[in-house]
């Protein structure tokens, strides 16, 4: 067998179909497919299922797949140590990202961008999902690092999580609503007051969510959550319709809706959410990814991590 057989295997498994992977790996289909009938034919067993519309790994296949997988990143770690001694630095890092998570506060295309100009001959797959999901795939070794809303209270084992924004959690109100009525001008909200109300927030598998949902549990009663949507813009949308209240971070105020929207702290009790820089707790394993990560923590704002009114989605 060969390595370029092994690469072409994970990346189909990865990009769940012929199609994606050929288009990804520059080649024709056809040959993408004898690629991989050679390889399992050297190994005597099938490793993809191809009877349904979509490619599955058969019980071989899940079984070679990690191995695939540490062969091709002890291979790259080979060509990466040599890269090392000519101020080379090639390979493929997977960078997760949680709809929202940088919101005005940091701009991840311009320092991708800047980052690939300084670094031609790395690539970055971008990807972007629930935090929970997204907990999962670094664990599984899908990816490499992840800006993400935790989804516990304490970080699951094996990974590595640092905060970079902690924000309360606010409602985000259009006028006329009866939160709004007869108090002036409040500017926070109990979450008692929440029980019952239709609200708009972002989908389970997300920090924000997580933290609402368990912040409810403890206080006797289940948020009764009527709309959701990934971007925090669409949320504020639907709550300026008076579709409900919006819950999102203090910083994702209603800006995007003309200022028409009222922003209440929740209170009694407060609840936070946060945006972490996670990796595994033993670390990228590619130096590509190392350097990437240490990119990152010095760009990302540190100083939002205690700071209110300053939120990202999650």
């Amino acid at each position: 067998m060969e390595l370029r057989q092994l690469r072409y295997f994970v990346t189909v498994v990865e990009e769940g179909g012929f199609t994606r992977a050929a288009a990804r790996l520059h080649l024709a289909q056809p040959g993408l497919s004898a690629q991989i009938r050679q390889l399992e034919r050297e190994l005597g067993q099938p490793l993809l299922d191809r009877s349904h519309r979509s490619v599955t790994l058969t019980e071989t296949g899940r079984a070679v797949l990690p191995y695939a997988r540490a062969a091709l990143a002890a291979a790259d770690a080979v060509q990466q140590t040599a890269d090392a001694f000519t101020g080379l630095l090639r390979g493929r890092v997977s960078l997760g990202l949680v709809s929202g998570a940088t919101g005005h506060a940091f701009d991840i295309a311009s320092f991708l961008a800047d980052f690939c100009d300084t670094y031609p001959a790395l690539e970055i797959a971008l990807t972007e999902d629930t935090s929970e999901r997204m907990q999962s795939a670094l664990l599984a070794g899908e990816l490499d690092i992840a800006l993400l809303g935790p989804t516990d209270e304490v970080p699951p084992p094996g990974l590595s999580l640092q905060t970079v924004i902690d924000a309360p959690l606010a409602v985000v109100a259009a006028p006329g609503d009866p939160l709004l009525a007869g108090v002036g001008d409040r500017t926070t909200v109990s979450l008692a007051e929440l029980r019952d109300r239709a609200l708009i927030c972002l989908p389970r598998g997300t920090g924000v969510r997580a933290a609402l949902e368990r912040a409810c549990s403890q206080a006797g009663f289940r948020p009764r959550v009527t709309f959701e949507a990934a971007a925090p813009q669409v949320l504020t949308q639907l709550a300026a319709r008076g579709l409900g209240v919006a819950v999102l971070p203090a910083g994702e105020n209603g800006s995007a809706c003309d200022g028409r929207l009222r922003v209440l702290t929740i209170v009694r009790p407060g609840i936070r959410a946060r945006i972490a820089l996670a990796c595994r707790a033993s670390g990228p394993a590619s130096p590509a990814a190392r350097v990437l990560l240490d990119r990152l923590r010095e760009a990302l704002p540190m100083m939002l991590v205690s700071r209110s009114g300053e939120g990202a989605a999650g």
